[in-house]
C-alpha cells in the first residue's frame, strides 16, 4: 500500500542567496525554537510523457535519492500551496501502483525522464513551546537541468515553508508576514519543476507546443482562452502596445464545447482518486459522464449524432460501471437511516442483520470490478475517442450560429420535455404509471439540467434555470428513492418470513416510505408551478 501524505506548503524567493535574516524566527507567534538540521543533497528526475501532460495538469512524479524520504514520488494538486503526495519504495523503474494513477492521462504513451533537479536543501525546524515540530523552513540552492531535446540547464534559490502534519495551515500566515518583512517575496512558480521547464524549453518549441499537451490542460484553461471575449461575442478589452484585431466571436459550438471538454477533464482528472478510494469520487465521475452524455444528446443540432451517439452508448457503459454498487450503497444508507429512526419497539426480530445479509448479498465486490474496467481497453478508448471529439468535433450548420438561438432552443426543448412528462404523471392516479412517469421526468429534468449548465458561461439566466431544475429533480428523486426503497422492503420481508422471522418491522418502514411519496406526490402540483413561473 503506498503511502500519502498531505503536503502544505508555501514557496518564496529572494534576490539574496540564503534567508535574510531568518535565524531569527523565534519572532514568529507559537515559535519557541528553531533547529538547524544541516543540509541535505537532494537528487531528483522528474518524468513525464515527451508532450508534458502531467506538468500540464499539474501532476509531477519524481525518483528522488537523498534526504529523509528517497523514493517515487508522486503529487496531485488539490488546492494552491496544497497537494497529496503518494511514495512508494525507491526502485529503478516507475512503480506500478504509482503508473496506474496516471494511466488515464499517459494511456499508451510512454513515461520518460524529463529534468533532473538537483538540490542542496538547508534545513530548519521550526518548534513549538512543547518541542513539537510546527514546520519546517530550507532553503534550496537548484541546478535544473533537461534531459529530453538540447541540455539547458537553470539554477536558482528558494525558500519552501512546510506545515508540519497535523498543524493549523493559519500559522503558515504568521511566517509568511515574518518573511514579507525581511524582503521575501511568493514565488512566481507552483513548484521546481513549472520553474524547471519554463526556464529550460528552448523557444522554439515553446512556440510549437505540441496539440495533445494543450489539449491535457482541460476546459478550464481553454475557456479561459477564449473568456477574454466578452458575453455574446464582446471584444478583448484594453491594449497591449500595438493595436490588436479584434477577436472573433464566438459561436454556439465554442459553448457546448468548452462543457464538454470540462467533462473529458472531470473524468480523467477523477480517475486517479477513483483508484485511491476517495470519498464521493464514484459519484462525481459517473456525474460527469452523465453530464457529457446529456450534452451530447441536447445539443444534437450542433454535433452530428452519427458519431456522438455511438459515444453516449459508451458513456452509458461507463457510469453503469461506476454505478454497479452506487445505487444499493445509496438505498442500504436509505433503509439504515430509516430503521434508525424507528422506536425499539416497533423494532421485532433481527432487521439489522437481515439487513447487512440482504445489503452484502447484493453487493458484487465492485471496486476490484471497477479497477478493472478503468484498466481496460475500452474505457482508454472512450477517452482517446472523447480526445478526438473535442480536437475534431462533427459540427453541424447550427455549430456557427448565435449562441442565444441555438442554446436557448435546445434548453426550451429539453425542459419542453420535462414538462409534458410532469403533467403526464399529475394526470394519472398514483401507482406504478405514475411512478415510472415521474422517474423519467427526473431523468429528462437532469438532461435538461445539463443542457442549462452548458449554456450558463453565455447567459446567468441559464444559471437560475439550472437551480430551479435542481429544486424539481432533488423532488422527483427523492421520489423515485421511496420506490426503491419500498420494493428492497417487500424483498426483505419475503426473505424474513421465508426464515422464519417476523416480518412486522418491514411493513412499518414500508408504510412511512408510502406515505413520503405521497407527500412527494402532493406537494408536486406547486412545486411544478413554481418551477413554471422560474422559466
Amino acid at each position: 500500500m503506498a503511502d500519502t501524505k498531505r503536503e502544505i506548503e508555501r514557496k518564496y524567493e529572494s534576490d539574496e542567496s540564503g534567508l535574510p535574516d531568518l535565524l531569527d524566527l523565534t519572532g514568529v507567534a507559537g515559535v519557541a525554537t528553531v533547529v538547524d538540521k544541516g543540509v541535505a543533497e537532494l537528487d531528483a528526475v522528474y518524468y513525464d510523457t515527451p508532450d508534458e501532460r502531467l506538468a500540464s495538469a499539474g501532476i509531477t512524479l519524481r525518483r528522488r535519492t537523498g534526504g529523509h524520504d528517497a523514493g517515487w514520488h508522486l503529487k496531485f494538486p488539490v488546492s494552491s500551496g496544497v497537494r497529496d503526495e503518494i511514495r512508494e519504495p525507491l526502485s529503478d523503474t516507475v512503480p506500478r501502483a504509482l503508473a496506474a494513477l496516471l494511466r488515464s492521462r499517459v494511456r499508451d504513451t510512454g513515461l520518460v525522464p524529463l529534468v533532473r533537479i538537483r538540490s542542496s536543501r538547508d534545513v530548519r525546524d521550526l518548534l513549538d513551546a512543547d518541542g513539537a515540530l510546527l514546520a519546517e523552513v530550507s532553503v534550496d540552492a537548484v541546478h535544473a537541468e533537461r534531459l529530453t531535446g538540447a541540455p539547458l540547464g537553470t539554477r536558482w534559490s528558494e525558500i519552501e515553508v512546510e506545515l508540519a502534519d497535523g498543524r493549523d495551515p493559519a500559522f503558515l500566515d504568521k511566517v509568511d508576514k515574518k518573511l514579507r518583512k525581511a524582503g521575501v517575496r511568493v514565488s512566481a512558480a507552483p513548484s521546481k519543476l513549472a520553474r524547471a521547464l519554463s526556464e529550460t524549453t528552448p523557444r522554439e518549441a515553446g512556440a510549437a507546443k505540441s496539440e495533445p499537451a494543450k489539449k491535457a490542460k482541460g476546459a478550464k484553461g481553454d475557456k479561459g482562452d477564449r473568456g477574454d471575449r466578452g458575453r455574446k461575442g464582446g471584444k478583448a478589452g484594453g491594449k497591449a502596445g500595438a493595436k490588436k484585431a479584434p477577436e472573433p466571436e464566438r459561436v454556439a459550438a465554442d459553448y457546448v464545447l468548452a462543457y464538454v471538454a470540462a467533462q473529458r477533464d472531470a473524468i480523467v482528472g477523477l480517475d486517479p482518486a477513483v483508484r485511491r478510494g476517495l470519498p464521493d469520487s464514484v459519484h462525481r465521475m459517473r456525474v460527469a459522464t452523465r453530464r457529457l452524455r446529456g450534452s451530447l444528446r441536447s445539443y444534437a443540432k450542433v454535433m452530428d449524432r452519427t458519431f456522438t451517439d455511438p459515444i453516449g452508448q459508451e458513456l452509458k457503459w461507463l457510469a453503469g460501471e461506476l454505478g454497479v454498487d452506487r445505487d444499493q450503497e445509496v438505498l442500504t444508507e436509505r433503509l439504515t437511516a430509516a430503521l434508525d429512526d424507528l422506536p425499539r419497539t416497533l423494532v421485532v426480530g433481527p432487521v439489522r442483520n437481515r439487513l447487512r445479509t440482504w445489503s452484502g448479498a447484493r453487493t458484487s465486490g465492485s471496486r476490484r470490478r471497477l479497477i478493472a474496467v478503468l484498466d481496460g481497453t475500452r474505457y482508454l478508448d472512450l477517452l482517446n475517442v472523447l480526445d478526438a471529439l473535442i480536437a475534431e468535433p462533427p459540427l453541424l450548420k447550427a455549430a456557427q450560429g448565435d449562441p442565444e438561438k441555438v442554446l436557448t432552443k435546445a434548453v426550451r426543448r429539453q425542459v419542453g420535455r420535462v414538462s409534458t412528462l410532469v403533467a403526464q404523471a399529475l394526470d394519472v392516479p398514483s401507482g406504478t404509471e405514475r411512478d415510472l412517469a415521474m422517474h423519467e421526468a427526473r431523468k429528462k429534468a437532469k438532461r435538461a439540467r445539463y443542457a442549462a449548465e452548458a449554456a450558463g458561461d453565455f447567459d446567468d439566466r441559464f444559471t437560475a434555470q439550472v437551480r430551479a431544475m435542481k429544486s424539481l429533480q432533488t423532488l422527483l428523486g427523492d421520489h423515485q428513492d421511496s420506490v426503491m426503497a419500498r420494493e428492497a422492503l417487500r424483498d426483505l420481508a419475503a426473505q424474513a418470513q421465508g426464515a422464519g422471522e417476523s416480518s412486522f418491522t418491514y411493513g412499518v418502514l414500508y408504510g412511512r416510505e408510502e406515505r413520503r411519496a405521497a407527500e412527494i406526490e402532493a406537494a408536486l402540483p406547486d412545486a411544478y408551478e413554481r418551477w413554471c413561473e422560474s422559466r
